[in-house]
């Protein structure tokens, strides 16, 4: 590490950052990544509660042990929030790319790069874990629960990766059609929530709602960008129809009040994603472009624009490390006797010992972000570099989010050697190597930052 590097705090690196903004910068962007991201680390955080019963931890959950808790689902699950962040940024990446004449596998290889580096070392990190979980004796069917829950986070990169594939086309429809690009994604997604829910040998095509309800609210995003959605006058109508749509879709049709999964629950607005999602989308995305003005002049003061670069810088990394953060708090807390996990979840007592909970999670994640943070940061291409060919790019990508989803789904304990799944382990870094990303180059760049 360089002499600057072991002298510099965090925080004056991200105000050195941030004194070198562009003035044509929309830092809203950037904050409500931020805001997004770190809602959805809360709403993880508050809402799981294992608990030990006869001496086994049980996987509480407080959707399902207090129904009440599912209303503030509406608030942290802002994933639509994220998507319509990416549409803004995408379109903006995609529209230079095409400025300056670069091929679409150079802009691809950019776009994904920052997704694709955080994420190796926590895959590496679950394969150790239940390895030697594994050799310890540990039952696989806590190392399943546990890496399952863990691994949660990724299902967002195994869908993110392929609305950004398909980004210069959904680029190329809304600079032609408008909002007809949305509105016609809108209906393809009813029409599978409506054979979803009347026809039951045909609920496989629900999941096809990954595509068509994300890639609509990643529509919102290139409105946004070409400003026919931000601002009071323009979002306020965005924000008043989701929120009417979403309360009439729940109180008169057949959706759960929770914005997420709850566990035993016969139908999820999540999976598949219903179109339920789309208005809080158009609720949650309208209410926060109508205060779009007076954030961007608070984001102009320096201590508040620094914390947003400071999030920004880490941010994969925070989200894709927090649920293992509080999953090693929670075996630590086993293997010390089963300290705060006697308690019922739920009951005052419990409750009050949340901020405790979070406050060990937080020291958790940010010594495992200050570990693997520098991932999120790869190195520049070296001169004469190219970017692997598209197609490449494109094949990797599927392949590592095929490999993503089969680890949400089942975990990472299996049969195969050490008592992994060692196929669905693989297929990841398959697909990283294919895209030019795998472990030699996450190496190099780990050296690169270290320096």
């Amino acid at each position: 590490m360089s002499q600057e590097g072991s002298n510099s705090s965090l925080w004056a690196r991200a105000a050195t950052a941030a004194a070198k903004t562009p003035a044509s910068r929309n830092r809203y962007v950037d904050f409500l990544r931020a805001v997004s991201i770190l809602a959805v680390v809360c709403g993880h955080w508050v809402m799981a509660a294992p608990y030990m019963e006869a001496g086994q931890i049980r996987a509480g959950h407080m959707l399902d042990l207090a129904p009440w808790t599912r209303w503030l689902t509406w608030g942290f699950q802002v994933m639509p929030v994220f998507f319509i962040v990416g549409g803004f940024s995408n379109g903006i990446t995609w529209e230079a790319a095409k400025r300056d004449a670069r091929p679409y596998g150079d802009w691809l290889s950019d776009r994904l790069r920052r997704l694709v580096g955080p994420l190796l070392p926590v895959l590496v990190a679950w394969a150790v874990i239940a390895a030697v979980a594994n050799w310890r004796g540990v039952n696989p069917e806590v190392i399943s629960v546990g890496s399952r829950m863990a691994l949660i986070p990724t299902w967002f990169l195994a869908v993110y990766v392929g609305v950004v594939l398909l980004a210069p086309v959904t680029y190329g429809a809304w600079r032609r059609f408008g909002f007809a690009s949305f509105w016609a994604l809108v209906a393809a997604a009813v029409v599978v929530d409506v054979v979803f829910f009347r026809f039951e040998s045909w609920r496989w095509l629900g999941w096809s709602n990954y595509a068509f309800v994300w890639l609509a609210v990643h529509q919102l995003g290139y409105a946004w960008r070409d400003g026919r959605l931000g601002g009071l006058r323009r979002a306020l109508p965005w924000c008043v129809g989701g929120l009417a749509a979403l309360v009439l879709l729940i109180k008169f049709g057949p959706y759960p009040h929770s914005m997420v999964g709850v566990p035993g629950e016969a139908v999820s607005n999540t999976q598949p994603p219903k179109i339920t999602l789309l208005a809080l989308g158009a609720f949650q995305g309208g209410l926060l472009l109508m205060l779009e003005a007076p954030g961007r002049r608070w984001l102009e003061r320096g201590r508040a624009w620094t914390a947003t670069v400071l999030i920004n810088g880490m941010i994969m990394t925070v989200y894709l490390w927090h649920l293992t953060a509080s999953t090693l708090v929670f075996g630590l807390a086993a293997l010390l006797g089963g300290i705060g996990l006697q308690l019922t979840p739920g009951t005052s007592a419990w409750w009050s010992w949340r901020p405790a909970w979070v406050g060990a999670y937080i020291v958790a994640l940010a010594l495992l972000s200050l570990v693997f943070a520098r991932f999120e940061r790869p190195a520049p291409r070296a001169p004469g570099e190219s970017a692997p060919a598209g197609w490449r790019l494109v094949v990797g990508a599927l392949v590592l989010s095929y490999g993503l989803s089969t680890l949400v789904l089942g975990g990472v304990s299996g049969d195969g050697w050490f008592g992994l799944r060692v196929v669905a382990l693989l297929l990841p870094f398959a697909g990283a190597v294919l895209m030019g990303m795998g472990m030699p180059k996450f190496l190099k760049e780990r050296a690169f930052r270290t320096r």
